[in-house]
């Protein structure tokens, strides 16, 4: 933890989010400090990706893994961050979409080269329309 404490971390957590989460409290003391930094970077930093979007992709890529916990935090934090619950519904249609070409795909083993090949070819005549 560097030079901090656990308590001085947990106090910054406290003062971040009300509290101090459960799942925070298992997390070992030498990698405490690691983990809060990374939490706070990507839940509640700005980064090069706008935080409503973020969740949106946690929500997807989430209602696939079906873990519920996450699912959970996504949504709520998405709403935080200013996602509509239409916006909401259209990321979990996404990753429903998404994934079932990927099932279909990989199920048929479409040739990966001329997959490129083809995807190459439609994005050169789509950028020549725009």
């Amino acid at each position: 933890m560097g030079d901090r404490s656990r308590g001085e971390i947990e106090s910054e957590i406290k003062e971040a989010l009300g509290l101090v989460p459960h799942f925070f409290c298992g997390i070992p003391d030498d990698l405490l400090a690691y983990e809060w930094e990374l939490f706070k970077r990507f839940e509640l930093d700005e980064t090069l990706i706008p935080n409503k979007y973020k969740e949106l992709m946690g929500i997807a890529l989430h209602s696939e893994t079906k873990c519920r916990y996450c699912t959970l935090f996504h949504t709520e934090a998405a709403r935080i961050f200013g996602a509509s619950e239409e916006e909401i519904q259209e990321a979990v249609h996404y990753a429903k979409h998404s994934l079932g070409w990927s099932a279909y795909l990989n199920g048929i083993r479409e040739d990966y080269d001329d997959f490129a090949q083809e995807l190459g070819q439609i994005k050169g005549y789509l950028s020549s329309q725009g």
